[in-house]
């Protein structure tokens, strides 16, 4: 009997390794097919094949995929990786395997597409209008009123993303970001938004059924990097529902309903206001928390789904979840980061990972790359689990220094010569 193989494309460092691990949970063999597989460090770990492949290219996915199926039984494809979702959806309708509808993927994932079909199906958005240049930008900054956030029409992670206050800072960003680095090469367009000011919620789904709704908060201003967020948002159950009718609003509107989605919100004076729908799991350790919250392994779940098996939605328990983020402070170099083990042995405690390791370089970005580090916990009480998370991140010792200057560089140097230079006399 052939091994019954779970295809990987591409992956995330927060979910990659766990659709790893639950594949093998399943008694799966994952393979993880990548552009470049040396990005994944779970991959040594756990002993999982990586094989190259240009994974932009469906051709060269279903070529590598019929080479696989001589010596395994491809049991199923899926991806925790927005980026090639849609690709994942094409291949398996290619290979007629369960999956994603590639065409609603892809129009999910463009923001401006996004909103679009959101506000003809009346779902509550924030103004919004699609620039391609600096005089657009600025005119739908006046014409929405400032402060606006401005991002890509295509991206993640808050890549790119900021709070426009005034019109140096819309002209300023505007320049940054049609320098090209944080925008998609498929749609180098700009979104000017209008800024829905309120406490930020997002719903976790699976198929057409409301999970949980985490509740989050943000690190300072014009950036909107998570400080951190917990599970169940502290919401009644009338206000639950607002949000769960929303979201479901969402997914009719974009022919999502298939597989995991997360669902963005700010709760403004209007209610709520759908700020992102993504046809996916949320990153970082979001997944964990549902799963310590409810009892709800959302990975595995998915994978399931995959592989054409019947899936368990059911809640098996009630707790507060929590994460932390260490985030980065400053530009520098990482003196030291520290003490993760005796965090992780504090009661409560379910999870602690640092993601850099010392004599690292820091530049900060605004986005989901200046976080160094989180830690999960959880309890039966809102008051015990963050009472937890202090504890826990209290313990973890780290320390950033500035970069030298060019004056502190050129004295660097200058003493590594004089030390070379008094060596050699002294072997003379």
């Amino acid at each position: 009997m052939a091994i019954r193989a779970l295809i990987l494309i591409e992956g995330t460092r927060s979910n990659g390794p766990l659709y790893v691990k639950a594949a093998q949970r399943l008694g799966l063999y994952p393979i993880t097919l990548s552009a470049d597989p040396a990005r994944y460090d779970y991959h040594a770990p756990v002993s999982v094949e990586a094989i190259r492949v240009n994974t932009d290219k469906l051709e060269a996915l279903i070529h590598e995929c019929s080479l696989l199926r001589a010596t395994y039984e491809i049991a199923g494809i899926t991806s925790a990786d927005e980026l090639v979702y849609a690709t994942v959806g094409k291949l398996c309708r290619h290979l007629n395997l369960p999956g994603p509808s590639p065409e609603s993927v892809q129009q999910c994932c463009n923001k401006f597409t996004q909103r679009q079909l959101l506000a003809e199906a009346g779902v509550p958005i924030p103004a919004y209008h699609l620039a391609a240049n600096a005089t657009e930008v600025e005119r739908a900054g006046a014409e929405i009123g400032l402060p606006v956030i401005v991002k890509p029409a295509v991206g993640h992670g808050s890549i790119g993303v900021r709070l426009c206050r005034d019109a140096d800072e819309l002209a300023e960003h505007t320049a940054y970001l049609l320098g090209g680095k944080p925008m998609s090469r498929s749609s180098p367009k700009i979104l000017v938004e209008e800024f829905a000011e309120g406490p930020y919620y997002s719903a976790d789904i699976m198929g057409n059924e409301v999970i949980g709704i985490a509740a989050g908060d943000f690190g300072r201003l014009p950036h909107f990097v998570f400080r951190g967020y917990s599970h169940p948002a502290p919401l009644n159950d009338g206000d639950f529902k607002r949000i769960a009718d929303v979201s479901l609003s969402c997914l009719r509107a974009l022919d999502l309903g298939w597989g995991p989605t997360n669902i963005e919100f700010r709760w403004t004076k209007r209610g709520p206001v759908v700020i992102e729908v993504n046809p996916r799991l949320a990153g970082g350790p979001n997944p964990r928390l549902v799963q310590l919250a409810y009892g709800v392994d959302l990975v595995t779940e998915h994978i399931k789904l995959a592989i054409g098996e019947e899936w368990n939605l059911s809640r098996r328990q009630s707790n507060v979840a929590a994460a932390r983020f260490l985030i980065a402070d400053r530009d520098g170099v990482l003196d030291r980061i520290s003490n993760g083990d005796h965090a992780a042995a504090v009661p409560g405690v379910a999870e602690v990972a640092l993601y850099v390791n010392a004599k690292t370089p820091i530049v900060r970005k605004g986005d989901y790359q200046d976080r160094i580090g989180h830690v999960v916990a959880a309890s039966p009480s809102r008051t015990q689990t963050a009472g937890i998370l202090e504890r826990a991140v209290d313990l973890i010792d780290w320390s950033i220094s500035p970069f030298p200057t060019l004056g502190e560089q050129g004295q660097s140097a200058a003493s590594h010569l004089q030390a070379a230079a008094q060596a050699a006399l002294q072997k003379g």
